[in-house]
């Protein structure tokens, strides 16, 4: 493992924001994500790993905002819609028998796979960008993380579950309770079989796809963090992944086969940020042999040329301005990453003037010699209500030969797309914005598949969106799109 990069160490910006949960005046939370049990329990569990050096009192910060009392105006007023270089094509709500969450999405040839906490659906994809329903299936799990890999569909439950089926409830018992990954044959995308599942320490709250390097295995890295010792299959130190291996010819033999610690010294000890106790998502670039880490507290690098046992090769932090390491992005040649901060677990109103352009932001960090190294920060740059939960979330590559082009969604903040072929200046160059009191929590996740944007909203749906031909008429065509399992395109 090579040295540790810590990003400007010892400043007190994510002390200030800690003060802003004590103020609790000015953060927000989305009523259909505070409805939700599952969403405000995320939230809650990245919220107790803060722990952060300094505090501030509510006195002293309201010392520091004296001079401005008075919230900013939004760019995008309440109830109201704005775009640029980006216009939405369709919604298609959630009007079926799936009305907990909207989560991830995955893609496949022409149709679109998308997780809800109830279960997935199946969308047919169309040349005109308006998607037909087809299947919606049942199978109840936080978060239901989706990913695909030919005829077989992973999702992730994190969540204890009364026993492994589609029927399972949630359950309190800490010792008889069922959390980990499903596979599902999707070959008739109106009829999927749901085949197996497999049992992980924590859950999984996140999966990430490395298939062998014959086709004939798909290997499943498992994320999952925050241990509990009063839970029987969670124990601490939790400082592992569980590499599930699914034989692709016969998947119901999927089953666990290695537990690599990516943590022997246990990582980050928190003090500014969050303390490491697993990972919240991996994404691998299998062609390369790399895997990228967002862990808590930790952003790492992984040689992962041997599916079971993945090796980290190199870790980087920031203890100024990162609260939690949530998510990670390669461009296309590998030579630049951007790791995600999911400050306050989706649920605060992080951009306002009080959080700045730094906090609950990007880091775009450039590889050399398997060594990252800090780059810049990307913010959205619009002003949003201290109402409107926000903050860096999922996000993909627009596969532009030559460019370094991501979409991404920001919860409440909308959907943004910018370019980072210069890393030390990227520039956002479309985006969309509904206001305050339109969408119950915003955007999940937006990724870019052949001509279109999909974006799935934790309360409207999915929706559909075109840019503007000058950004991505010479994108090329992809068979599929899981967005924690990159391919070189």
């Amino acid at each position: 493992m090579r040295p540790i990069h810590s990003k400007h160490p010892g400043r007190r910006a994510l002390s200030a924001t800690a003060a802003l949960l004590l103020a609790g005046s000015t953060l927000a939370t989305a009523s259909a994500a505070s409805a939700d049990p599952d969403h405000r329990q995320h939230r809650q569990n990245l919220e107790e790993t803060f722990e952060l050096n300094q505090q501030f009192s509510e006195a002293e910060y309201a010392e520091e905002l004296s001079a401005d009392e008075s919230a900013a105006s939004p760019d995008v007023p309440a109830g109201e819609v704005a775009s640029e270089n980006m216009d939405l094509v369709t919604n298609i709500p959630m009007d079926g028998q799936l009305q907990g969450t909207g989560s991830d999405l995955a893609f496949a040839g022409d149709y679109a796979y998308a997780g809800n906490y109830d279960g997935f659906t199946i969308y047919e994809l169309a040349d005109n960008g308006v998607p037909t329903k087809l299947t919606e299936v049942k199978c109840p799990g936080s978060q239901n993380d989706v990913s695909v890999y030919g005829d077989l569909l992973i999702t992730s439950v994190d969540a204890r579950m009364t026993d492994n089926s589609c029927n399972a409830e949630r359950t309190n018992d800490p010792e008889n309770y069922w959390e980990g990954i499903r596979v599902f044959d999707i070959s008739d995308p109106l009829n999927p079989e749901y085949i197996q599942a497999v049992e992980t320490k924590c859950g999984s709250h996140t999966n990430s796809l490395a298939p062998s390097k014959n086709g004939k295995d798909l290997y499943v890295y498992v994320s999952s963090y925050s241990p509990n010792d009063a839970l029987a299959n969670c124990k601490t130190p939790h400082d592992l992944i569980s590499v599930v291996k699914v034989p692709v010819k016969d998947p119901a033999a999927a089953a666990v086969v290695s537990e690599p610690v990516l943590f022997p010294d246990g990582g980050y000890a928190g003090g500014s940020g969050s303390a490491t106790s697993g990972c919240h998502d991996i994404t691998t670039y299998a062609k390369k042999d790399l895997a990228a880490g967002a862990c808590m507290g930790d952003g790492i690098l992984m040689d992962i040329s041997d599916r079971e046992n993945p090796e980290v090769i190199d870790v980087v932090r920031d203890t100024e301005n990162f609260a939690f390491w949530h998510s990670a992005t390669f461009n296309n040649d590998a030579s630049k990453v951007i790791f995600t901060d999911e400050l306050g677990g989706g649920g605060w109103a992080t951009c306002t003037e009080e959080f700045g352009p730094e906090l609950g932001a990007n880091g775009i960090y450039t590889i050399e010699d398997n060594e990252m190294e800090f780059a810049s920060y990307y913010k959205i740059p619009r002003i949003n209500t201290e109402n409107e939960n926000c903050v860096a979330h999922n996000g993909s590559l627009i596969p532009v030969k030559g460019k370094d082009l991501m979409v991404q969604s920001w919860y409440q903040g909308g959907t943004s797309v910018f370019d980072f072929t210069d890393a030390e200046n990227p520039k956002e160059i479309a985006w969309f914005d509904r206001g305050e009191g339109l969408s119950g929590g915003g955007t999940w996740s937006s990724y870019y598949y052949n001509g279109y944007v999909y974006s799935n909203d934790l309360d409207l749906g999915l929706d559909v969106f075109t840019l503007d031909p000058a950004i991505d008429a010479k994108a090329k065509k992809l068979k599929e799109l899981n967005p924690q399992m990159q391919q070189k395109f």
